[in-house]
């Protein structure tokens, strides 16, 4: 697919916005849902809740700009949305049942050297990643989404109320379809705003069927200011150790991201600019900590959107960064976003994800058809959505391995790594 905008483009303000407007769509939901999650288990109260959920907000916008503008050493000026990590969620609530919100967030801001420190290996782990590695990460960080964006359109977990409802599946697969219209047969604007344009028609009809709940957003207050330190900091031992494997299994998810995000916006992606983005990573984690939410990766599903526009101008995403400044300091408009439906979130979701999934076969289509890379591609994939679809698999095993092989992407990506380097015929990583 050729670029409407490529990665130095600037499109005229106006357009801007608008196309800003699809990343903030497709994010934000995720964004708050970690600070949910976490804080509801460990039933935090109201007050506590709205301090996690701005500051997700607010913290991502910050780090967002500094992914796609760069300054200094940090950012690898790419179209990169920032946001909570759900990698954390399962070690931020264990942490927080023992020692509160302030160990999760002081863990969480020592462990942030593992991936602050990490980020000078890039250029050497760089080499570990030949096409036949990165194109089976890649595909892996599209297949693990597929199931969100299945959910999303059938309407929330299996076994919610309404799950899968004809109702829901209509919505779903109407959005899917206005998008797929827009994005094929639109020209200009209209075919790269087609995620947003897809959304704003089905929220538009879900509202006058009255499927649209609008508490949240007269329950949200106007303004709300950043608390740092809001939950103090401590800095147990177990803590620390849990959190720095949790961003081990980051660094590799994000990655994958990366390489996605170089195949879609046609850059070579350095061992330098590897370094530059999951050095903003660490340090986005950091920040996280200070101002009182859970730590940061980069967002997959934010790559679907510029395979699926064109539109892959940093600028663009930048401006989304400070949409999600303005979300933070003003709760209300982040609640709009918040009522979208799921099923329309998932009818934009399926075609995001999937072509991630189209990015990594491309990158696959690349390689020598021999069996090594064939087993290579079966085994790594088989793997990682063994783990995805069936999670249960890891219930017998030690907590530690618990955390690195929970993600599909994660298992997939080290089975990839390790079968390159132990099977004879090895390729050289090339700079894509």
């Amino acid at each position: 697919m050729e670029l409407l905008y490529k990665v130095e483009d600037k499109p005229p303000v106006g357009t801007s916005i608008l196309l800003a407007a699809q990343h903030l769509l497709a994010a934000l939901g995720a964004i708050i849902a970690v600070p949910l999650v976490v804080g509801g288990v460990l039933g935090l109260s109201t007050e506590d809740m709205v301090v996690l959920v701005n500051a997700a907000m607010l913290v991502s916008g910050v780090v967002t700009i500094i992914q796609c503008r760069g300054v200094g050493p940090v950012g690898i000026k790419l179209p990169v949305v920032m946001g909570t990590s759900f990698t954390f969620v399962g070690v931020s609530i264990a942490i927080g049942f023992e020692h509160g919100v302030a160990g999760i967030l002081g863990s969480a801001l020592v462990a942030s050297l593992v991936m602050i420190i990490g980020s000078f290996f890039m250029p050497t782990i760089r080499k570990l990643f030949p096409p036949i590695v990165t194109g089976t990460v890649v595909t892996l960080v599209g297949l693990s989404l597929i199931p969100v964006a299945v959910d999303w359109i059938a309407g929330g977990q299996v076994g919610s109320e309404g799950y899968a409802s004809i109702t829901n599946l209509l919505i779903g697969l109407s959005v899917l379809a206005i998008v797929i219209a827009f994005a094929q047969f639109g020209k200009g604007i209209f075919s790269a705003s087609a995620v947003v344009m897809g959304m704003v028609i089905g929220f538009a009809a879900c509202a006058a069927l009255g499927l649209v709940d609008f508490a949240p957003v007269h329950q949200a207050s106007w303004v709300a200011l950043p608390t740092p330190l809001h939950f103090g900091l401590s800095f147990p031992i177990s803590g620390i150790i849990g959190m720095s494997i949790a961003y081990l299994v980051t660094i590799i998810e994000s990655t994958g991201d990366f390489f996605a995000l170089s195949t879609v916006t046609k850059t070579k992606l350095t061992g330098k600019k590897l370094s530059r983005g999951i050095l903003a990573d660490g340090v986005g984690s950091a920040l996280a900590s200070v101002f009182s939410t859970t730590p940061f990766s980069s967002f997959s599903q934010n790559v679907g959107i510029v395979g699926i526009t064109g539109v892959a101008s940093r600028y663009v995403v930048t401006i989304t960064g400070v949409m999600l400044i303005l979300a933070g300091l003003f709760p209300v408009l982040g609640a709009l976003i918040v009522i979208i439906p799921l099923p329309v979130l998932g009818g934009a979701g399926l075609l995001m994800f999937a072509m991630i999934i189209t990015a990594g076969v491309n990158i696959l289509s690349t390689t020598q058809h021999t069996k090594r890379n064939g087993l290579i591609i079966a085994i790594s994939i088989g793997a990682g959505m063994a783990v995805t679809v069936r999670p249960e698999l890891l219930t017998n095993l030690p907590e530690f391995l618990k955390v690195i092989l929970a993600s599909g992407i994660t298992t997939g990506s080290l089975i990839a790594l390790f079968l390159n380097l132990l099977l004879p015929g090895r390729e050289k990583a090339t700079e894509q």
